[in-house]
């Protein structure tokens, strides 16, 4: 056991704002550097907007489980001053002798002015702070591709890079995940702009994706110029009506977990997947998400059975979704 202990490395860590699939990534990359350094450790997540002093004690001190622990505690700014004086004294003492301390502290700030002061307080303790990039400007999403290609050892031509940047850069998660499948998918090194091309309009997904953003941001008609373009160049209906009810769904665990229905663990969706689809319940009721969702299935029957309408179905569904729900008379 004294050998073990004598191999952990203690930390404090800070990670501070910046694109929130990236500060997410932040987490869960120091989360299994952690544990990669000390595999026995138990791992407590817990929401300083919800959790004490007391409980951040308990969650760094051993338990009968493990010697040592790893805490993710999230949301920093929302931490009441006990909370933080907590956090500050034990980071003080982790500076100064890291035995003291029985594993490591992920810190995580959502960035903004609030709590501010913690940040500072923090960092003056000793906490290594990781300030996460924002990724506002072209110039900035385009080195994060570049760097998730790095990332697997790979490389992409600039011209490609920057043609991902222009289809799904407002979405940081789906701009890593396609990152990650043209990696998985293709042994090319470089990734070029041609097979980029062609990915991205041969790929159902991140057609339906952008008929799907379309249409729940309200803009039906150029959903559906976006849904014809991509049948005409080979995409399968059903494949659309699949990315429709995806996000739909995910709307719905939203509500869900916004009333309280269900535990984001419940959810079993990404965090910040869960808060982009919150962001987008304005307007939507029950009645009319069922509705949506109703008309998706009856759209999905369209396409697999023989004499119907796919796109008839497909176009009455957009039109549903981009208006949330409401009958043409209901508005």
């Amino acid at each position: 056991m004294a050998g073990k202990r004598a191999r952990r490395r203690t930390r404090f860590v800070l990670v501070v704002g910046g694109d929130e699939f990236l500060n997410e990534q932040e987490v869960r990359d120091c989360r299994d550097e952690a544990a990669k350094n000390d595999p026995e450790a138990e791992i407590v997540e817990l929401d300083a907007g919800e959790a004490s002093r007391y409980d951040f004690d308990e969650a760094v001190s051993p338990s009968l489980l493990s010697s040592s622990s790893i805490v993710i505690i999230r949301h920093i700014q929302n931490s009441e001053d006990a909370l933080t004086d907590t956090m500050v004294d034990y980071c003080t003492s982790m500076a100064k002798d890291p035995s003291t301390a029985a594993g490591t502290v992920i810190a995580q700030h959502d960035g903004g002015q609030k709590g501010k002061r913690i940040i500072d307080r923090l960092t003056k303790a000793g906490a290594e702070k990781k300030a996460v990039p924002d990724l506002k400007r072209a110039d900035a999403k385009l080195n994060f591709v570049i760097q998730c290609f790095e990332r697997r050892k790979r490389r992409v031509d600039p011209a490609a890079a920057q043609q991902l940047v222009a289809v799904l850069g407002e979405k940081t998660g789906e701009l890593a995940a396609m990152c990650e499948q043209l990696c998985f998918d293709f042994d090319d090194d470089p990734i070029g702009l041609e097979l980029v091309d062609q990915y991205l309009t041969g790929n159902a997904e991140v057609t339906g994706f952008a008929v799907a953003d379309a249409a729940l941001n309200g803009n039906d008609a150029k959903a559906i110029i976006n849904m014809r373009a991509a049948v005409a160049q080979g995409t399968d209906p059903i494949a659309l009506v699949g990315a429709l009810a995806m996000k739909l769904r995910t709307l719905a665990k939203a509500s869900a977990l916004r009333s309280g229905s269900i535990s984001q663990a419940e959810a079993k969706t990404n965090p910040w997947v869960l808060r982009n689809a919150t962001r987008q319940l304005g307007g939507w009721t029950s009645a009319g998400l069922s509705r949506c969702i109703q008309t998706l299935a009856w759209a999905d029957e369209q396409n697999k059975t023989n004499g119907g309408d796919p796109m008839y179905a497909l176009e009455r569904s957009i039109e549903l979704i981009s208006h949330k729900g409401h009958m043409t008379n209901e508005r």
